[in-house]
């Protein structure tokens, strides 16, 4: 279910945002089965991320939610109207930030750009399971042999 689209316009205030989304759009919470928030987002919220992950950590667990955020990196520190933002950091740093955030709230992260995914924790989960299954196919290939040499 798709309950709100926020813009922060011209700031990166991210608990307002979320202040918002929750307040207004999940009181209706033992209505719905499951919800998510997804942010997608370009750069490092306004707020310190200490603040914003014990509020993200608070929330979700009061209306059993997740946050789950998608960063796309920019080449500039200034968006498209040349308004620089309260609180600037490298994309590292700021990739570095939202998983923690995520972490608080139980949910993704993906973080990618121009040149592609940098990370995804969907994508982790798909690797780990394949390597999970070729691991097992090749105990599996070894027993059939061992089998075999022994008749």
């Amino acid at each position: 279910r798709w309950v709100l689209s926020l813009q922060c316009k011209g700031s990166r205030n991210f608990m307002s945002a979320l202040r918002r989304a929750v307040e207004v759009d999940f009181k209706d919470k033992d209505k719905h089965k499951s919800q998510g928030l997804y942010l997608l987002t370009t750069g490092i919220p306004d707020q310190e991320t200490h603040t914003i992950s014990a509020y993200v950590s608070e929330v979700c667990r009061g209306f059993d939610l997740q946050l789950h955020v998608c960063l796309f990196s920019v080449t500039e520190d200034v968006d498209s109207n040349r308004i620089i933002p309260a609180r600037c950091a490298n994309p590292t740093e700021t990739a570095i930030a939202f998983k923690e955030i995520v972490q608080a709230a139980n949910g993704r992260f993906h973080w990618f750009g121009e040149a592609g995914i940098f990370e995804s924790d969907d994508i982790t989960v798909i690797v780990s399971e394949m390597e999970k299954a070729n691991n097992y196919s090749q105990k599996c290939a070894f027993l059939v042999e061992s089998l075999k040499q022994r008749s």
